[in-house]
Order: C-alpha cells, then structure tokens, then sequence
C-alpha cells in the first residue's frame, strides 16, 4: 500500500535512542537491579532487543511482586549515572535546533519515567525546542497507548492525523502512530527487524534526526 506522506505540522519524537544515546546508562542500571534481585543480568545486546515498554508494564513482568523493590532499585541506579552520560544521537543537536527555527510544533512521548525525561532535557539545553515532553507516569497510560499523544499536543490547537509525524527507533514508537493515526517515522541508519515492525511498519525511514530534516525540507 502506497501512503502519501504529508507535510507535517508536528514532529512527535521518542526520546531513548532516537534522540538521546541511553542504552548505555540504561543497561547499567538494569545491572545493578538484576543483581540485587539475584536475577541473571542482561548482555547490553539483551537490553537493546528487550527494553520497549514503560517501567509499570514491564517491571510486574519481570520481577512479579517484587516489581516495586526492583523499581527503587532501578531509579537510585538511574539517578547516579545517567546525567553524566547522555550522549545526543547524530544530528540530534543540529536538527532540533533548526527545526525549532521553523513553525512545527515539536513534543517527545516516551516511555522513559517523566521526571528523568525533563531533567535530561534541561540538562542538554533541549526543553526550549519543545512544546511538552511526556514520560511514562504522565498520562493514564503510557506508550502504546493513545493517552500521551493527546497529551503532548494538548494546548497546541493541533489535532491528531497523518500531518503530526511520530518518529522514534522502536516498533512502540510505530505501533502507537499507527493507533493513533500519526505518521510512522523510523528512525534506524540499518534495515529494520521485520519481526519487530511486521504490524505496525513504518511509512518513511531516515537514519537520523538531521536526515530528517533534510526531508521534511523537501516539503
């Protein structure tokens, strides 16, 4: 199926690994909440096929009724390590700031905990570009869920459509584009798994967030 891919009037983005090399930091921190679970810990391979879902999805899968324990445990180790090693994706820098140079409203859905989300993008300098950034905890529910795309864009007098672009590297980023009627962009500078996209594909791919704007300039 051939899809017309329109011009956007808003840019959607992931966060981890679309715009912010974590898998790093959050590997390390899963480490150390395995261990003191006396789980086997992950290979950082292990951590890059695995972590898609929020922390309140996926912690009671792993961890059972233990999940709130290894919860405390992840956000102490988190907390220590992970201002000091964010590193910004390619083109994730320059890209943003030209697109906030333009008229598209910008915002981040992500499944990364809302409080260590913003901090991040102060951090980096990155809160001005964007209109709202929306972490897991911040809405009912947490990506895939439509609840945090009407949250980003609520007070933006934009509505959901083909024209609002979600642009993110995992098949969650996609699957709630798809749920939510947005534009699917991925974000891979390799072919993707198609077991992971076989669903929810997504409709344009760039390997990169300054590839992006090279894009949405032809527009």
């Amino acid at each position: 199926m051939t899809v017309h891919i329109q011009k956007p009037r808003a840019l959607i983005f992931d966060w981890d690994n679309t715009l912010v090399d974590t898998w790093p930091t959050i590997h390390e921190a899963l480490r150390q909440t395995f261990n003191a679970m006396d789980l086997e810990p992950w290979t950082l391979a292990e951590t890059r096929q695995r972590v898609r879902k929020s922390m309140r999805e996926s912690f009671p899968e792993l961890f059972g009724s233990r999940w709130i324990k290894a919860r405390d445990i992840f956000y102490n180790a988190y907390e220590r390590v992970h201002l000091t090693s964010l590193i910004p994706c390619d083109g994730a820098n320059e890209g943003l700031a030209e697109l906030a140079e333009s008229d598209l409203y910008l915002g981040v859905v992500s499944n990364k905990t809302g409080r260590f989300l913003r901090s991040e993008a102060r951090h980096l300098g990155w809160d001005r570009y964007f209109g709202r950034l929306v972490g897991a905890g911040d809405s009912a529910k947490d990506k895939p869920a439509p609840d945090p795309v009407i949250h980003v864009l609520e007070g933006s007098g934009i509505k959901v459509g083909l024209d609002v672009w979600m642009i993110g590297d995992a098949g969650v980023d996609m699957e709630i584009a798809h749920l939510t009627g947005l534009m699917p962009v991925l974000v891979k500078d390799s072919e993707p798994d198609p077991k992971e996209f076989a669903v929810h594909r997504p409709f344009h791919q760039v390997a990169n967030i300054y590839e992006l704007v090279r894009y949405i300039r032809e527009f």
